[in-house]
């Protein structure tokens, strides 16, 4: 074993011997080893090819609407995000504790860039017992309750985000409790800072309203099919609400409830899963701007089919309606993806989106055309549609 020059020099003058600090410096390594053991590292890199085609490069499109933070990603390269996840999970004991840390950053992360120290996730994990079962505590910040697609890329069925994405909260700050009635039924419920909601640019992780009094309230619970419903066993169901109270610009109260609905489903063909999710916001006491109410609704159709191991195919399609003043009444966007595992550990996708606007020109702002009188460019298209390249390291 090898020693400092100070351990050295005291066992020198015979304040302490060899011996005793060997026998200290094993207890310190046990220590650390004890509190390491089943600590584990993970994450992923994500990059991406993107093509808007046509001259759609100016102003808002598939990339700005799909993705977080990355309007200017059209035609072009892009690191969407880097995200590293350190877990100490909790054992099988009745009082077990552990704890997640999630540091995201990248033009495409939540928050944006330059967002890394803040923090995607950071929660404590805790058990409390109670009968038979117990409850799973997260006390920190923790992502969102409701919604089909996850704020972790690699989760996802497809490369670009889905207009229900877009309208749900991401991130919250609070205590959520996770109730398991049975193998079939599971309960959620929490509490959280209002200011924590927010979809495409979601407040600060510590972020507080300016009366300490708004806060954001949750509630889900979660249906898994048992084996005797045959084929379709493994179908989940997923309902949840959140509504929140927090205080907007300008003195006047904003506020947003949230509802969602979602189910994914087997089919008696084994390669193949149908999804269906139905997103609510109700904007309300000026949750859009001084006085402003509203809200938006949104119906998607998820497809998966798993030809093999490496290769399958995914699909969305969605419905999106705006119910306020000033936006366009309703869009509609299709999308299809090739995903394979050319090499291991990488997610590889090919993505084509189509994203079309009822009523209205809204995608291409370039200059290259007329602003109609309006001083400055203005919407030409209501199509717009991207080819994207997606590759995803996962560890």
């Amino acid at each position: 074993m090898k020693f400092n020059k100070w351990t050295m020099g005291l066992a020198a003058v015979g304040v302490v011997s060899l011996a005793s600090a060997a026998r200290a410096d094993e207890t310190k390594m046990s220590q650390v080893q004890t509190a390491l053991s089943n600590t584990t590292l993970s994450g992923y890199v994500d990059t991406a090819a993107q093509w808007n085609l046509g001259s759609q490069n100016g102003g808002a499109t598939p990339a700005t609407r799909g993705l977080i933070g990355n309007a200017g990603n059209a035609d072009g390269f892009t690191l969407n995000a880097v995200d590293i996840a350190i877990d100490k999970p909790q054992d099988e004991t009745p009082w077990a504790a552990g704890y997640h840390v999630e540091l995201m950053d990248g033009p495409s992360s939540i928050g944006g860039p330059g967002n890394f120290a803040s923090i995607r996730q950071a929660y404590l994990a805790l058990r409390t017992p109670v009968g038979n079962s117990a409850i799973d505590w997260k006390v920190g910040v923790w992502d969102t309750i409701i919604g089909y697609e996850s704020s972790s890329d690699p989760s996802n069925p497809n490369y670009t985000r889905s207009y229900g994405y877009g309208i749900e909260p991401t991130t919250h700050t609070g205590i959520l409790g996770t109730f398991k009635i049975n193998d079939m039924f599971t309960v959620q419920a929490g509490v959280a800072n209002g200011s924590n909601l927010g979809g495409a640019s979601p407040a600060g992780v510590n972020g507080l309203a300016v009366q300490e009094t708004q806060k954001a309230y949750m509630g889900a619970v979660a249906f898994t099919a048992p084996d005797s419903w045959g084929w379709a066993k493994g179908t989940t169901i997923n309902a949840g609400i959140i509504n929140a109270d927090d205080s907007g610009a300008g003195g006047f109260n904003a506020g947003t409830t949230s509802f969602y609905a979602g189910a994914t489903v087997p089919t008696p063909l084994t390669a193949l899963k149908v999804g269906i999710a139905f997103d609510y916001a109700d904007y309300h006491h000026g949750g859009l701007g001084a006085g402003v109410n509203g809200s938006q609704s949104v119906i998607g159709f998820y497809g998966n089919y798993q030809y093999n191991d490496k290769l399958s195919f995914n699909g969305r399609f969605e419905h999106l309606e705006n119910n306020f003043a000033g936006v366009t009444p309703a869009d509609d966007e299709f999308t299809a993806t090739v995903q394979y595992a050319l090499w291991a550990n990488v997610l590889s996708r090919v993505e084509f989106r189509w994203d079309h606007v009822e009523d209205h020109n809204a995608f291409d702002n370039s200059s290259l055309y007329s602003g109609f009188g309006l001083g400055g460019p203005s919407p030409v298209h209501n199509n717009a549609y991207l080819l994207a390249l997606n590759l995803i390291y996962q560890f």
